[in-house]
């Protein structure tokens, strides 16, 4: 029997604190910076289907909710009191994991004998092998190279630690004392959340919790059911596009229709690229995954900020990933980097939710999370120490009436940032600079948020820099409304040496003493008219050095003299004619121009059930065909040559379309059904 609502409320309080006490010891007790500085880790509580109906609002990673555990806890088997799961893996879980280094353990709970809940705690651990520090490289082109694969195992048995599972893990890190270290913390949360939960049980009797995990997935399922109806019922579709596959040199493009009724919606990610050899593949297996609709998620506790946050707002969406494209791929993708197309899944929702709401939506964020690590020799010879430095976000988007949030992205990432005076005492790093980037914002009724930049000196010799999901570098962040896109992201090495040496995106940049790098990330897109900001806005964002003169003339119209902003000039160049300008910036738009989003679906559907090297080789062959026509420097610059281009990626579409055709290719044995 459903519970009342007073008692359903006080167990929904209850079980939420139990779940931030678990992450608040996970955090005072781990090892690594990205624990219990970034806060890169979450605790939460699942129920006997592997859905979690307790979760944390003040601490830890939010967006993971949507995450099922069940796949993982059934691969062991039979469970005992003190057992306790550990995996990592992204096949073998079902997504639980979305890459190696997500360390995932999983504690079932037992109450007088009888199973009740499961604890689930998970954390990003510093190294867990693989061919770079970190194990995290965009060039991976599988997950063999990305670390040791832990499928569901027990760490624990009946409390007593597995030491073979240690000794193998540790023997894999390059840090192996701090990831041993960090598994403890994981631990020491599980007991703790255990303990509390026998607390509960003790004050509420065991039918009623039981009783509670489903009802409080229930409420909050007709919540989200009640804010989706505020969405028109209809069909929409967006696009957006990652600048390439790990410095390939081809974006990656990733499409969405949605189809909104009466309070549910179906996702459909049909013309989204083919999976790509490279590590930016998200590991979906075609479900609701939590990388796949967190906005949807977003959006919901944003309209409606007292609803509980459980599994059961998901309970409204349905969702369809082809099988072999980049949200849900083939074994053995490399899905290390899978936050950046995580980002840009969250911009292609965000632009397809704009058309319903213009007015709750914002333009886009910065799109783009860079963990900027340090991997360093020690002076043992044995071990790494490998930190992230900081995990370096652009600014947000703005919204109608609000500016976008400065230094902060508001799309998937709430970590937080390192403190300077840590990150200095952990490694043989010195940060010159971590500050807003001046002029870095989409221009707007409404400015987007400033970007970041991070100036950081090296100290020891033989040090090597990763900055991996670098995106925005090609395709700025999008204005809406007449707003105006941010500046893209920049990295350059030693930028007082002649201007320095602009990098594109690094896979292992070797670095020794005595050198700087400076890491600039994008500002969100504007909102709305940039003519009709307020002057006294502007002026204030020129006061705080984050704009300059020049920049207020030719972005807002704002004139300034010795005594400030001089409205006569103001009036007359905001009454001057102005040439269109694209919110997409110039790249989006000339690549657009070039390339229609049919024949790119039509192209996806090819690829998708061919082999890694058949897609690389026929989707190269296919694009080479229009980019021979246009300047090396293309989309950047526009060209004479887009009809004849045009017309040439249309005949290699059409020649590859009948080669297919006629040869009926399939991949043996996966599955799959032949071309059609």
């Amino acid at each position: 029997m459903k519970l009342d609502a007073i008692t359903l409320e006080i167990l929904n309080q209850k079980l939420t604190a139990l779940s931030e006490e678990m992450c608040h010891i996970l955090q005072r007790t781990g090892r690594t910076l990205y624990v219990k500085e970034t806060a890169d880790f979450c605790c939460a509580v699942a129920d006997l289907q592997g859905r979690f109906f307790a979760y944390p609002k003040g601490i830890g990673v939010s967006g993971f909710v949507g995450l099922n555990a069940l796949t993982a806890i059934q691969a062991v088997g039979e469970v005992a009191p003190g057992d306790i799961i550990l995996t990592n893996d992204p096949w073998r879980s079902r997504g639980l994991a979305t890459h190696l280094p997500d360390l995932q353990v999983l504690a079932p709970w037992f109450i007088d004998g009888e199973l009740v809940a499961w604890g689930w705690a998970f954390l990003h651990a510093s190294d867990v092998g693989g061919r770079v520090p970190s194990s995290i490289s965009p060039t991976n082109s599988d997950i063999y190279q990305e670390g040791l694969q832990i499928p569901p195992v027990k760490l624990v048995r009946a409390g007593e630690l597995n030491r073979d599972v240690m000794n193998i893990l540790t023997a894999n890190s390059r840090t192996p004392d701090a990831i041993a270290g960090d598994i403890q913390a994981m631990l020491a949360a599980l007991n703790a959340g255990r303990d509390r939960l026998n607390r509960i049980v003790a004050q509420h009797g065991v039918a009623n919790v039981v009783q509670a995990q489903q009802d409080l997935q229930a409420y909050s399922a007709i919540r989200a059911r009640q804010v989706l109806r505020r969405i028109p019922d209809g069909v929409y579709h967006f696009e957006d596009y990652l600048d390439d596959a790990a410095g390939s040199g081809l974006p990656v493009r990733l499409a969405i229709t949605a189809t909104f009724n009466d309070g549910s919606v179906h996702l459909d990610f049909t013309g989204s690229d083919a999976q790509v050899a490279a590590a930016i593949n998200i590991p979906s297996h075609g479900d609701p995954h939590a990388w796949l609709t967190l906005r949807i998620l977003a959006l919901v506790c944003t309209l409606d900020k007292s609803v509980p946050l459980n599994a059961g707002l998901l309970a409204p969406v349905t969702l369809f990933a082809p099988a072999g494209s980049l949200v849900n791929p083939h074994y053995p993708a490399a899905v290390g980097v899978r936050h950046a197309a995580a980002v840009r899944v969250n911009d292609l929702l965000n632009g397809l939710l704009g058309q319903p709401l213009p007015d709750v939506m914002p333009a886009a964020s910065g799109g783009t999370i860079i963990p900027l690590v340090i991997a360093e020799v020690a002076r043992n010879g044995r071990e790494q120490n490998v930190q992230v430095i900081e995990p370096m976000v652009g600014g947000g988007g703005a919204r109608r009436g609000r500016d976008g949030i400065d230094g902060r992205d508001n799309s998937i990432s709430n970590l937080a940032n390192n403190p300077v005076e840590m990150v200095e005492a952990e490694t043989h790093i010195e940060i010159r600079q971590y500050a807003l980037r001046p002029g870095s914002a989409g221009a707007g009724e409404w400015r987007g948020g400033m970007g970041q930049q991070i100036r950081v000196r090296i100290q020891q010799n033989d040090s090597t820099l990763l900055a991996r999901g670098m995106e925005r570098m090609l395709f700025q962040p999008w204005g809406v409304q007449g707003g105006q896109p941010g500046q893209p992201t920049m990295l350059t090495l030693n930028p007082d040496l002649s201007g320095g040496q602009p990098l594109g995106k690094i896979d292992l940049l070797s670095v020794n003493a005595g050198d700087e790098v400076l890491l600039q990330t994008p500002g969100g897109g504007g909102w709305g008219d940039p003519f009709k900001r307020d002057p006294l806005a502007v002026q204030k964002d020129v006061d705080n050095h984050l704009l300059s003169h020049a920049d207020a003339a030719q972005h807002y119209g704002v004139v300034f003299n010795d005594r400030g902003i001089d409205a006569a000039a103001t009036a007359a160049l905001r009454s001057q004619p102005r040439a269109a300008s694209s919110s997409f910036g110039e790249a989006r738009k000339n690549w657009q121009t070039l390339f229609d989003g049919d024949l790119l679906t039509r192209l996806s559907q090819l690829l998708y059930p061919l082999s890694p090297a058949e897609r690389q080789r026929h989707r190269s062959a296919v694009f080479a065909a229009a980019l021979s026509q246009l300047p090396a420097d293309f989309p950047r610059s526009s060209s004479p040559a887009f009809a004849t281009a045009r017309q040439a990626f249309a005949d290699a579409l059409r020649a590859l379309e009948s080669e297919l055709s006629a040869s009926m290719t399939s991949i043996p044995g996966d599955g799959h059904a032949p071309f059609k």
